[in-house]
C-alpha cells in the first residue's frame, strides 16, 4: 500500500502474537490491565436480526478469521441474537483456542427468570430498552455467560447500559465479587457517562469504557477527559458508523437494524454519502480504503483506544486488521480533523 506514514500516530511498545502460521503481530494497547490487539472484533454482527440473516457456518469461519488474523479481543454480550446466540457462537468458535483470545461479554439484556425490565429510551433506532443489573442477579448473568461461551473465566465483563433504577456503583460492586471469586478478570462499562465512570472506578478499578465512537459519532469529551485522568481504556464500538465509512453503504435492506437510524434513511444516506465524499477520496490517495482509513484515524485518536469493527467477510477482516499496521502522518491527520469539522451527518446515529 501507498502509505504517507512517516512517523508513527499510534503509539505501540509492544505487539500481540498472531496465532495463524506466517502473520506479522498486530500492535498492542492496554486497557487496564488486558493486553488486547489494537483492533478487536465485535461480533454483535454475526446474529440474525442485527445486520441481516446470516448462517451459524459463516458466523464461525467470520469469527476464526479474526482469531487467525491476530483480531483475538472477542466482544459480545448476552443481549446479541436470541437467547445467548452470540455468546454460545462465540464458544464454539473459540473452543480449544481459549488462551489465543481476550474475550470480553456484556451483560443485562437476557433477563433471568424474577428479573424485572428496567426499561428506558435510547432514541430512534432502538428506541426503547430495557435491563436489569440488579446486583442480585450479577452472578447468575455471569455463569449463564459461562455456560454458553464455554469457559470458566470471562475477560473483560461489562454491564451493558447503566441500569436507570440501580447506582451504577451497587452493580460494580457486585461484578467485583466475580473478580475475587476468579470468574472475571477486569471490569468494564458501557454506554456510561463520565459520571458512572468515576462513580463506578470509585468502587473497583476499570479497565476499560465501551462507548460509540468513530468519523461520524465524536465521543463525549466529558468522558474522554476521566478515562484518561483514571487511566481508562476506551472500546469503541460502530468504528465504522454502523459500515457507512466503509464507502459501500447505498441502501438498507429489510431485516437490519439500521433501518430505523435516521442517519441510514434512503434520504439521509445518500447527502452523507455526498457529504463524506472527501474521505473517500482521502482514502484512495493514500492507498487505503474508507473503512481502513477511519480505522486508522480512529487509533490516532488516543493511545488507549481500541475499536472493534465487525464484519462476515474473512477478507474485510483482514483489511480492517490492517489498519493496525497503518499509522498515519501527522499532516495527514491535520487534514482529515480540518475535513471533519466542516463535515455535519444527517441524521440521528445508532442510539
Amino acid at each position: 500500500m501507498n502509505h504517507d506514514a512517516t512517523t508513527a500516530a499510534v503509539p505501540v511498545d509492544s505487539t500481540v502474537p498472531t496465532p495463524s502460521q506466517g502473520a506479522s503481530a498486530l500492535p498492542a494497547r492496554a486497557l487496564g490491565p488486558l493486553r488486547v490487539p489494537a483492533i478487536g472484533f465485535g461480533a454483535m454482527v454475526l446474529s440474525p436480526g442485527m445486520y441481516g440473516e446470516v448462517d451459524e457456518p459463516r458466523g464461525v469461519r467470520a469469527l476464526r478469521a479474526a482469531i487467525d488474523a491476530g483480531s483475538t479481543l472477542i466482544d459480545t454480550s448476552d443481549g446479541y441474537g436470541q437467547d445467548g446466540h452470540n455468546e454460545r457462537l462465540v464458544g464454539r468458535a473459540i473452543a480449544g483456542r481459549r488462551e489465543d483470545v481476550v474475550v470480553a461479554t456484556k451483560f443485562g439484556f437476557r433477563m433471568l427468570p424474577g428479573a424485572e425490565p428496567h426499561r428506558f429510551s435510547v432514541g430512534f433506532t432502538f428506541g426503547e430498552l430495557a435491563v436489569n443489573a440488579d446486583p442480585r442477579y450479577v452472578r447468575a448473568y455471569a455463569e449463564q455467560s459461562l455456560r454458553e461461551l464455554g469457559t470458566d473465566y470471562i475477560d473483560l465483563y461489562y454491564p451493558h447500559f447503566p441500569d436507570p433504577r440501580i447506582p451504577i456503583e451497587e452493580t460494580v460492586g457486585a461484578v467485583a465479587d466475580l473478580v475475587d471469586a476468579g470468574l472475571v478478570r477486569s471490569i468494564g462499562l458501557s454506554n456510561a457517562t463520565a459520571e458512572h465512570l468515576r462513580a463506578a472506578h470509585a468502587v473497583h478499578p476499570i479497565a476499560a469504557v465501551q462507548t460509540e465512537w468513530s468519523m461520524w459519532r465524536p465521543i463525549d469529551p466529558e468522558l474522554l477527559r476521566a478515562g484518561r485522568e483514571l487511566g481508562v481504556g476506551f472500546v469503541a464500538w460502530s468504528p465504522l458508523g454502523g459500515g457507512f465509512l466503509t464507502g459501500s453503504v447505498t441502501r438498507i435492506d429489510d431485516g437490519d437494524f439500521r433501518r430505523n437510524a435516521p442517519r441510514f434513511s434512503d434520504e439521509n444516506l445518500a447527502v452523507n454519502n455526498d457529504r463524506f465524499a472527501p474521505i473517500r477520496s482521502t482514502a484512495h490517495e493514500l492507498g487505503l480504503t474508507p473503512g481502513q482509513l477511519a480505522l486508522a484515524w480512529l487509533l490516532a485518536q488516543d493511545p488507549a483506544v481500541v475499536p472493534i469493527p465487525g464484519s462476515r467477510t474473512p477478507a474485510h477482516i483482514l483489511e480492517n486488521v490492517d489498519a493496525a499496521r497503518t499509522p498515519l502522518h501527522p499532516d495527514t491527520l491535520g487534514r482529515l480533523t480540518t475535513v471533519l469539522a466542516g463535515i455535519s451527518a444527517a441524521g440521528a446515529t445508532l442510539l
